[in-house]
């Protein structure tokens, strides 16, 4: 009889979170960050991996950030100031995102989060920037990160990641991309059904 897999066990102590940023250009230190999205994971009775709390925050450009409206263009937002997006400062939409993975850590007695994303040096690098100008530890590793790049690149062959989606069979709807929430959801399911081909088998007596 297999012995039941934990978050913590499959993944060395990590808990990976899915992460993605919309921003205002390329450069953490000077760009603004204009939207955020998490979705923690975890792991159901079949011991299969799957998508658990989705939290997400429009962002108020940093004071002295830079906006490329090429950008800002591209993700669909004219005007990140505007009234109707809600948009909260850089603090409070970390605090927002980083609460859930906290209490995702004790639950699951995990000792770090782990930032899963398409791309994920880039996401990782914004929310850096973010937490160290607010004066926020974040729960991330510093440097390592799940890249579905990399991982639909091996288990599909591609690396876009509408391509790789529809590769693994899931509903995507490009009226909908460039939106951090989106793409995060769609990126978690994307991550999940790859790591779900690959069950850990641990030795018995672990």
């Amino acid at each position: 009889m297999n012995n039941v897999i934990h978050i913590k066990d499959r993944f060395r102590g990590f808990l990976p979170v899915v992460v993605d940023v919309e921003t205002a250009g390329f450069d953490p230190q000077e760009n603004a960050l204009i939207e955020i999205a998490v979705v923690t994971l975890k792991m159901n009775s079949d011991g299969h991996l799957e998508r658990d709390q989705t939290v997400q925050a429009n962002v108020l450009p940093f004071k002295g950030s830079k906006l490329d409206p090429s950008a800002l263009k591209f993700i669909g937002v004219e005007d990140p100031t505007h009234p109707f997006r809600m948009a909260v400062s850089e603090k409070e939409a970390l605090e927002k995102c980083f609460q859930p993975i906290r209490q995702c850590l004790k639950e699951t007695a995990c000792s770090r989060a782990i930032l899963v994303g398409h791309n994920a040096f880039f996401d990782l690098s914004f929310v850096k920037a973010a937490a160290d100008r607010c004066k926020i530890k974040s729960p991330f590793h510093e440097f390592s990160t799940f890249d579905t790049v990399s991982l639909a690149g091996l288990a599909y062959g591609q690396t876009v990641l509408a391509k790789a989606v529809k590769m693994a069979e899931i509903d995507w709807d490009n009226s909908k991309a460039h939106s951090a929430e989106y793409d995060t959801i769609k990126t978690a399911d994307l991550f999940c059904k790859i790591v779900n081909q690959w069950p850990l088998n641990l030795p018995s007596g672990l």
